[in-house]
């Protein structure tokens, strides 16, 4: 009889907790239901200051004459002593190469008959890249002095700009996702994982120039002033979040 008793209460005691389960996962899944997951998307955009480390300057020679092997000859000499005096104000490590050579007749127009050649200029170009942006003045006043009469300006940029852009996408990356938590909170509920992510771009604004007139106007200077500045590089970054709310 104990023994009729005991396996009885055994079996009330699995069915009670059979119909507790039953409840639980019943209660479970109905809230799941009531839950709803949708997709935002958002973008993320960082600006970050970054010294320039590379200075480009372009330095030309012009030269005229009456006929085209005056102008052409007069220029390789003139062309010869500034890339000297280049050498010798930036130092080894600076790159001086040929970027532009034009030979061409200068033509004088009167009304009513053809045009007339009067002479031919000659005009050889060389761009100077350098690290040492300390010395970028004495290049420009030994340009000047040695016989360059066209300086078409400087530009910086910057060539080791990996952790500068690293940077920029760290923060946009992070500016996404807190767009995207506020989105989330503001629909009462959470983001509870990034479906996609990728790289919009990446940009560097209009390097600082300064133009020829500066430079000239400075040439009888000690030394030509430069100011440097800083470069802007920006990034941005669209993210798709899913977010899961109550409804």
């Amino acid at each position: 009889m104990k023994r009729l008793l005991t396996l009885t209460q055994i079996m009330i005691l699995v069915l009670a907790a059979t119909t507790v389960l039953h409840a639980q996962e019943t209660r479970t899944t109905t809230q799941d239901i009531t839950k709803r997951q949708t997709r935002i998307t958002v973008g993320g955009d960082a600006i970050v200051q970054a010294q320039p480390d590379t200075a480009i300057l372009t330095i030309s020679v012009v030269t005229q004459g009456k006929r085209a092997i005056d102008a052409q000859q007069d220029n390789a000499n003139k062309t010869d002593v500034v890339i000297k005096a280049l050498k010798a104000a930036a130092g080894t490590g600076a790159e001086i190469q040929t970027s532009g050579y034009t030979l061409q007749p200068m033509r004088v127009y009167r009304e009513n008959q053809p045009p007339t050649i009067s002479g031919y200029e000659a005009r050889n170009s060389v761009t100077l890249t350098t690290s040492e942006l300390a010395k970028l003045g004495n290049i420009i006043d030994a340009a000047s002095q040695a016989g360059s009469n066209d300086i078409s300006g400087v530009s910086f940029t910057l060539r080791k700009d990996r952790p500068a852009r690293d940077q920029a996408l760290q923060e946009a990356t992070r500016e996404a996702l807190s767009k995207a938590r506020v989105m989330a909170q503001a629909l009462g509920g959470k983001v509870v994982s990034i479906a996609e992510v990728q790289e919009e771009g990446f940009q560097r604004p209009p390097q600082p120039i300064y133009q020829t007139e500066a430079f000239m106007a400075k040439r009888d200077a000690a030394t030509t002033p430069v100011e440097i500045g800083s470069l802007d590089i920006t990034s941005r970054v669209m993210l798709v979040a899913i977010i899961e709310v109550n409804p």
